[in-house]
């Protein structure tokens, strides 16, 4: 059986150069804290990566805090921006497609007395700028906006986000966990106060992810300890892993081009032959306005679990794309913020694509999708 794994949007694999990188980091043990050679040897694997990873988003080094993941790296910015600047109460604006490591978040700060209001988003996912200016009030304190949605690959107008927000002195955070790899970043272009980003989306290890913070932005640590990654993130630095986000950021910023125009053409590519061989389909991750990377797809009278596993069986590994409990049939949030009917919204399947998948993945795709979607709609009759 042909195996085609399009899930890339959750995790990616390990390059090999990635391996090499951590089989080598990994001969080291000292404790990057420690003033004798071997700590030092740990501490230079740590700074290298600062410092490279820093310059694919035109950062400075300093101004880059490694944590263990993309949800850590979101918890920080809101968490620690609100509690050091307003540690009473103030007013936050989202949008209503965040990863769950935003809108969780800030239901908890909810709870102890903060506000935030829920941006909604047009049918591309896009988020309503006018909506935002609106919703601008005394006492906002902070916009946080994902860059790039990882359901429907919807791209976010950061940059007009971030002009807005500084006209009222406001601070922006940026998800930018889907972006980065597929699309360029540059701090100053974005006007961005901090960005978060993740190694495991670029073919990088897990466990390690950064977020950027302005050299001016002050933050209160979540994690209490000693004194590493600026006082801002205690505990032993896992440098093995930093080293491997450092390769991965070096691989996926150089070849980005490349691969965003290979992705393109296999996302065009399932499109046309999808709309063309089966009825009833709704292309959700509209191209104009999505990553290559990123196709949801909804099939009429079909639940997208059900197509996930039915899909498996095939050796084709896809997402629901929701943050449901397994097992559970209701409707994707973002789909359904997006305004579309439940018919469709609970059959969202999310293919995500990576430097891997090749024409002939899709036109496998192709070969057994449209028994697969007959098959299930028989069932549901």
């Amino acid at each position: 059986m042909r195996i085609c794994y399009c899930d890339n949007a959750d995790s990616t694999q390990i390059r090999q150069e990635v391996l090499d990188v951590m089989q080598e980091a990994s001969q080291h043990y000292g404790n990057a804290s420690a003033s004798h050679d071997m700590g030092k040897k740990s501490l230079e694997y740590i700074e290298i990566a600062r410092k490279q990873i820093a310059n694919t988003i035109g950062a400075k080094p300093n101004e880059i805090i490694f944590c263990s993941s993309g949800t850590e790296a979101n918890n920080l910015a809101l968490q620690g921006y609100l509690m050091a600047n307003y540690p009473y109460e103030c007013h936050v604006i989202t949008s209503s497609i965040e990863h769950a490591s935003v809108l969780n978040t800030l239901n908890y700060l909810y709870g102890i007395g903060y506000d935030f209001t829920l941006l909604p988003v047009d049918r591309q996912g896009i988020v309503d700028i006018d909506y935002l200016q609106r919703s601008i009030r005394r006492g906002t304190a902070l916009i946080s906006i994902m860059y790039v949605n990882n359901e429907v690959g919807s791209i976010q107008q950061i940059k007009q986000i971030a002009e807005i927000a500084k006209r009222y002195g406001i601070c922006v955070h940026t998800d930018a966990v889907q972006a980065y790899g597929h699309l360029p970043i540059s701090i100053n272009d974005l006007c961005v106060d901090m960005l978060s980003l993740s190694a495991h989306k670029i073919y990088s290890s897990k466990g390690i992810g950064a977020l950027y913070v302005r050299e001016n932005i002050n933050l209160q640590p979540m994690i209490f300890g000693c004194c590493q990654e600026y006082g801002l993130r205690s505990g032993t630095e896992n440098f093995v892993n930093i080293a491997a986000f450092r390769k991965g950021a070096e691989l996926a910023t150089a070849e980005m081009q490349e691969t965003e125009n290979k992705l393109a053409e296999l996302k065009e590519r399932l499109i046309q032959g999808v709309t063309d061989k089966i009825s009833g389909v709704v292309i959700n991750s509209n191209p104009q306005y999505t990553l290559p990377s990123i196709l949801n797809m909804s099939f009429y009278d079909v639940y997208s679990l059900d197509l996930v596993r039915a899909l498996n069986d095939e050796g084709i590994y896809v997402s629901d794309a929701s943050i449901c409990p397994i097992g559970n049939r209701q409707s994707s949030r973002v789909l359904t913020a997006m305004g579309l009917p439940q018919h469709i919204a609970r059959g969202g399947v999310r293919f995500s694509f990576g430097r891997y998948n090749t024409i002939e993945d899709a036109d496998y795709i192709l070969d057994v999708l449209q028994d697969i979607i007959t098959n299930l709609r028989k069932g549901a009759r």
